[in-house]
């Protein structure tokens, strides 16, 4: 009975990500494109305005931490998160302003912001406790992202609009609420004070280095999806192409996802996280060189290699090289650096070189930021005292 209670509870979380990844990519990778041609922002307005979702995301995120340890309730913090999120989706179409849709997006980010920590919270903690794997959980997501992406470019091509993305995002956060009631109600519990256990990570070289090297690996891959729908276009693809082009990205996610334990298993966390890094500075590389459409659409499925097996193998380096009682505060530094910092640096950037330069030439500065986010993780690989294969 317990038994068919869990897997019950493993359905749902799955549900959940699927449904809330879904609406993240009804949203973010044509948010660009949206205030673009619907709003007729430039380029630097552009970057500023999605740059401010991940900025909201470094500051509020250890609030919702805060409020989760005080009220021991995740659950109902994840669901008023998810309702205030969706309801504010409804009416952002109807801004016209470049200051009303900035703070539109602001008020947006202090809640969706609050959706992927509490919700990873809850779930590392069930995968521990009944032997299950959160790769397993979250291939779900990138599998509602790439599904949300694919619907969305023949949506919006076909009807002509783009207001479509925000009533997809708020109706995907909607049905995620159902999958919502039969989540687990406890998260990890935090021993130590967050300041606390900054005085104990501040001290680890080796965990202190890989955060950079995660700013500079995993921003260009957050910002990518935002540009991602402009670059498309300006190598003469369409809306439709644009959807296509995520779902082949996001979808190759998935499998990636669901064997990275096994991979990491086999040659080690620090191999993967290499590996996986190298594979996204190479495809900024190429994009730098405009290659035609085709190649581009071709080769969006190494997503699958760059993201799906540099979450997991992220996240347990992390836990690694933590120590046991700081690990909740671990992670959410990692969040708050790669989700956060990362994103927004190089979104408004992103937005800068478009202006100044191309969208290509954006390309080329994420190729070079990612590399020498390889080469931080080779040190750490040192620091950290490990071999390659270290730190399974």
């Amino acid at each position: 009975m317990a038994s068919s209670s869990t897997e019950k509870t493993y359905r749902f979380i799955q549900a959940f990500y699927f449904f809330a990844f879904f609406a993240f990519g009804s949203l973010f990778p044509l948010l660009s494109v949206f205030l673009e041609q619907e709003k007729g922002l430039s380029h630097t307005q552009i970057g500023m305005v999605i740059a401010a979702l991940p900025l909201v995301t470094i500051f509020v995120q250890p609030i919702w931490g805060m409020i989760s340890d005080v009220t021991r309730r995740p659950k109902r913090l994840l669901m008023i998160a998810s309702v205030c999120a969706s309801l504010l989706g409804f009416f952002y179409p109807g801004l016209e302003w470049f200051p009303t849709l900035l703070i539109g997006i602001i008020c947006i980010a202090l809640f969706q912001s609050g959706i992927v920590p509490l919700s990873d919270s809850l779930s590392l903690n069930f995968v521990q406790e009944h032997g299950k794997e959160y790769g397993s959980i979250r291939l779900f997501g990138a599998i509602g992202f790439a599904v949300a992406v694919f619907v969305l470019g023949r949506v919006t091509e076909a009807v002509g609009s783009l207001d479509w993305i925000f009533t997809f995002f708020s109706t995907g956060l909607l049905l995620a609420l159902v999958a919502l009631f039969q989540f687990p109600k406890r998260a990890d519990h935090v021993s130590i004070s967050f300041r606390e256990g900054m005085k104990v990570l501040i001290k680890r070289k080796a965990f202190i280095l890989f955060l950079v090297s995660n700013f500079l690996v995993f921003g260009p891959v957050l910002a990518n999806n935002y540009y991602f729908g402009t670059f498309i276009l300006s190598v003469g693809g369409t809306l439709s192409g644009v959807g296509v082009a995520f779902l082949l990205a996001a979808g190759s996610e998935a499998p990636f996802m669901k064997f990275a334990q096994q991979v990491i298993n086999r040659i080690g966390v620090y191999r993967v996280l290499i590996l996986s890094s190298s594979v996204s500075g190479s495809r900024w590389l190429l994009y730098y060189f405009e290659p035609s459409s085709e190649v581009v659409y071709a080769t969006t499925i190494v997503q699958g290699v760059s993201v799906g097996l540099y979450i997991p193998a992220a996240l347990i380096l992390v836990r690694e090289l933590a120590p046991d009682n700081v690990r909740a505060t671990a992670v959410g530094l990692y969040s708050a650096v790669g989700n956060g910092l990362g994103n927004a640096f190089f979104t408004f950037i992103g937005g800068v070189l478009i202006d100044v330069w191309s969208v290509t030439g954006m390309y080329g500065f994420f190729s070079f930021m990612t590399f020498s986010g390889v080469l931080l993780v080779l040190v750490v690989t040192r620091w950290s005292g490990q071999s390659m294969e270290g730190a399974t």
